[in-house]
C-alpha cells in the first residue's frame, strides 16, 4: 500500500514538472490556439451541434428565451432531476424552471434534444447605457446535426406557439404603464407592471346588448384574423376610439376587451413622454396580444402643431412656415408644454399608423375622450381609429344590466308598472352608468328601496333636464345613433374646414416664398 501511494505521487510529480515545462516552452498564445484547433477537429467529428439562446440579444430581451423558459416550465417537460420553483406576487401559479447549470431532456417528433440552462457571472463594464444584469442567463440546444432542418423549422416553432398558449392559460394578465421620466429597470425594460385584476366582462358591463355583440364579434374577427391580415398586407392591429360623457364605461369597456381576449394592458402616461422617440421606444418594448390605451387622448398634451393660434394672421402663419429654422428642418413641433413635453401630432399618428406602429403583431390601440370635437380629425380617420364606440348615458337595456348586477333582479323580479316607468324616464334623465351603479350600491341591503329611490331620481332628473331645456331634438330626447352622427358630423366638418384653410395658407406660403 505504501508503494502505491509513492508511486503516485511521483506520476502526480511528473505531470506537475510536465505541465510546468508546457507553460515555460510554450507561450498562452500558441496554447490557445492549439485548443481552439482541438475543439475544431471534435466538432467536426462530433455528431451533435449546439445553439445558444441568449437572454438579451443586443438592446432587447430575446423574446426566443422567454418563450423556451415558458416551454420548458410546463407540467409535459417536467422530468429534470433538479427544477426551481418560483412564485410570482399576487400569481396563483406556481412556475417550475430549470436550475442554474442544470439539462433536461425533451422530445419532439420522435427526436431527442438536450436543454442546459447555462448562467455565467457578468464580467465588469466599464461603461454600459443602461443597467445589465449581474448574470447572463441563456439556454444551450444540443441536437443531432442530421436533425438540424426538422428543429430550426418545425420545433422552434412550436415552441413558441406552446408558450403563447402556456402563457394565455396559466399567467395573470398584466398592466403596465409607462416608467416616471423614461427610466429604465434592470432589465432595460420602460414599463413598469402589476397583476391585472380588473372584473369588468361584456356580461357585466351596462350597454345595449347588440352593440356589445358587435364590438366582440369585431374582437373576435380581429383575434382570429392573422391570415387575413397577411393576406391583405395590413399590419395586425386595430384601432377603437371610446368617446363619450364621463361615467359612461370607457374605462370598464378596456378592461373587458382585456379580459375577452386575455391580452395584457400598456396604459400610456403620455405626459410622462418627452419626445417622439421616446414614444417610438415605447412602443417597441410592449409585447404581443396586448391593448395599449391614451385615456383622455384630448386632456392628456398640447398637440398644437396641427392647429391654427388664434393670435396670429395669415401672413404671419405663412412667414413662420417659409422661413422658422424648426419648419426647415421637418420637425413640425408644436409648443412645448411645460414640463418638456415635445411631442407632436405627427409623431403620436406615426406611433398608430405609421410604420413603427407594425413592430409587433396582434395589437389594439384604444384612445377615449369626452370630446370627440376637440380631436384632431387625422386620428380620427380608418386605419388609426378603426370602429367609434359611443359610450352613450343609460337607456333601458344598460338600466335592466345593471339592475341584475347590483340588486339580482330580473325582469321578472320587478313589478311591471315600475319597469314600464323607469323606461319611460331613462332616456330623459341622462344618468350615467356610474350615478345609476352608485344609488344601486348605497341601498343594496333594502333591494325595494334601491328600486324605489332610483326611480325617484330617474324621474327628477328627467323633469329638470326637460324643464332646462338641456335635451336635445323637438322631443326632448335624441337617440343614440342621432347623437353619434352628430358627434361625426362636428369632426367631418372641422376636418373640412381645416383643409380649406390649409390650402389657403399653403398658396400664400407659396406666394410669400416666390417673393
Amino acid at each position: 500500500m505504501k508503494e502505491y501511494w509513492t508511486s503516485l505521487a511521483s506520476l502526480l510529480g511528473v505531470l506537475a514538472f510536465c505541465q510546468s515545462l508546457m507553460q515555460s516552452i510554450f507561450p498562452p498564445e500558441l496554447r490557445f490556439a492549439f485548443l481552439k484547433f482541438f475543439n475544431r477537429i471534435f466538432h467536426l467529428f462530433s455528431t451533435y451541434c449546439y445553439f445558444d439562446i441568449t437572454e438579451i440579444d443586443g438592446v432587447n430581451t430575446n423574446e426566443l428565451y422567454n418563450a423556451v423558459q415558458l416551454y420548458l416550465s410546463s407540467s409535459v417537460s417536467i422530468a429534470g432531476n433538479r427544477l426551481s420553483l418560483t412564485r410570482a406576487v399576487n400569481s396563483s401559479s406556481i412556475t417550475f424552471g430549470l436550475s442554474n447549470n442544470d439539462s433536461i431532456v425533451d422530445t419532439f417528433n420522435g427526436v431527442t434534444v438536450l436543454w442546459e440552462h447555462v448562467v455565467t457571472q457578468r464580467q465588469t463594464q466599464t461603461f454600459a447605457w443602461r443597467p445589465l444584469p449581474e448574470e447572463k442567463r441563456g439556454f444551450t440546444l444540443r441536437i443531432k446535426k442530421k436533425d438540424k432542418t426538422l428543429i430550426l423549422n418545425s420545433y422552434l416553432d412550436y415552441i413558441m406557439e406552446r408558450a403563447n398558449e402556456i402563457r394565455r392559460k396559466n399567467q395573470d394578465r398584466l398592466l403596465y404603464t409607462n416608467s416616471r421620466g423614461g427610466s429604465l429597470d434592470s432589465r432595460g425594460h420602460p414599463w413598469e407592471s402589476v397583476p391585472f385584476k380588473h372584473p369588468s366582462t361584456f356580461e357585466t358591463l351596462a350597454m345595449d346588448p347588440i352593440k356589445k355583440q358587435q364590438i366582440m364579434d369585431d374582437l373576435k374577427d380581429f383575434a382570429e384574423g392573422q391570415l387575413f391580415y397577411q393576406k391583405t398586407g395590413r399590419a395586425w392591429k386595430r384601432g377603437y376610439l371610446l368617446y363619450g360623457p364621463p361615467g359612461t364605461g370607457k374605462s370598464s369597456m378596456i378592461a373587458a376587451m382585456a379580459n375577452y381576449l386575455g391580452y395584457d394592458i400598456y396604459d400610456l402616461e403620455l405626459t410622462e413622454v418627452h419626445s417622439n422617440s421616446e414614444l417610438r421606444k415605447l412602443l417597441m418594448k410592449t409585447s404581443s396580444k396586448s391593448i395599449i390605451v391614451i385615456e383622455d387622448i384630448d386632456c392628456s398634451i398640447n398637440l398644437t402643431n396641427r392647429k391654427k393660434s388664434g393670435g396670429a394672421s395669415s401672413n404671419e402663419a405663412a412667414k413662420r412656415s417659409c422661413y422658422d429654422p424648426e419648419t426647415r428642418n421637418g420637425s413640425g413641433s408644436g409648443e412645448e408644454s411645460g414640463n418638456g413635453n415635445t411631442i407632436t401630432l405627427s409623431g403620436l399618428l406615426n406611433f398608430t399608423d405609421g410604420l413603427w406602429s407594425c413592430c409587433g403583431s396582434e395589437r389594439i390601440f384604444v384612445f377615449t375622450t369626452n370630446h370627440i370635437e376637440k380631436l384632431d380629425p387625422a386620428l380620427l380617420r380608418s386605419g388609426r381609429m378603426d370602429m367609434h364606440i359611443y359610450m352613450s348615458y343609460c337607456n333601458f337595456p344598460s338600466l335592466k344590466i345593471l339592475l341584475k348586477n347590483y340588486l339580482g333582479y330580473g325582469e321578472e323580479d320587478i313589478n311591471d308598472d315600475v319597469l314600464r316607468e323607469m323606461e319611460r324616464v331613462v332616456e330623459k334623465a341622462e344618468m350615467t352608468p356610474a350615478d345609476v351603479s352608485e344609488a344601486l350600491i348605497k341601498n343594496r341591503r333594502d333591494k325595494e328601496k334601491a328600486i324605489v329611490e332610483l326611480l325617484e331620481d330617474l324621474k327628477s332628473r328627467g323633469e329638470i333636464n326637460v324643464k332646462d331645456g338641456k335635451l336635445r331634438g323637438h322631443s326632448g330626447n335624441l337617440t343614440e345613433l342621432e347623437i353619434v352622427e352628430e358627434e361625426e358630423k362636428r369632426a367631418i366638418d372641422s376636418q373640412n374646414e381645416e383643409e380649406d384653410n390649409d390650402e389657403e395658407e399653403i398658396e400664400l406660403e407659396d406666394n410669400i416664398c416666390k417673393d
